[in-house]
């Protein structure tokens, strides 16, 4: 099975000039837990990800205002993309060996066309697939700890 096949197309994207409030609502309306960055909603090139967690963790707990804090420093860059004509195995890989719930598509130049998450796979995998990847996306990680 091809990427294409499953991935969300043209998803609802934000700018890096969006406010920390602007980006809440659009993935409390959404429902969804991130929500990809680009450069700006014409070309729709890819800068990174943001999630609620990182909204959370940064504007809740920091004491920020939501109204007036723009996300650009709350971006994760570089984020782990994928092509809409690779095969789903190595996207789910991908998930794995990051530890990562969502993977934005990307086309040849870079800009944002889909993305498929967790819940994608979950809805058409086979169940020991599934599981074995949520797996490994919630093993908990060792890096940056003492040991």
């Amino acid at each position: 099975m091809k990427v294409r096949e499953i991935m969300t197309r043209e998803p609802v994207c934000c700018t890096a000039e969006d406010t920390a409030q602007k980006v809440a609502g659009i993935l409390r309306d959404q429902n969804i837990g991130s929500v990809p960055v680009v450069l700006d909603q014409q070309s729709r090139t890819l800068l990174g990800m943001i999630t609620d967690r990182d909204l959370c963790c940064t504007v809740v707990a920091g004491g920020l205002d939501p109204k007036t804090t723009k996300i650009q420093k709350m971006i994760s860059l570089s984020p782990v993309t994928c092509r809409d004509g690779e095969n789903l195995d190595e996207c789910e890989r991908l998930m794995q060996s990051h530890q990562i719930r969502r993977i934005p598509v990307v086309d040849s130049e870079g800009h944002c066309i889909g993305i498929v998450a967790q819940a994608d796979l979950a809805l058409r995998e086979k169940p020991e697939k599934v599981s074995r990847t949520v797996a490994e996306i919630s093993r908990p990680s060792t890096s940056g700890l003492a040991a």
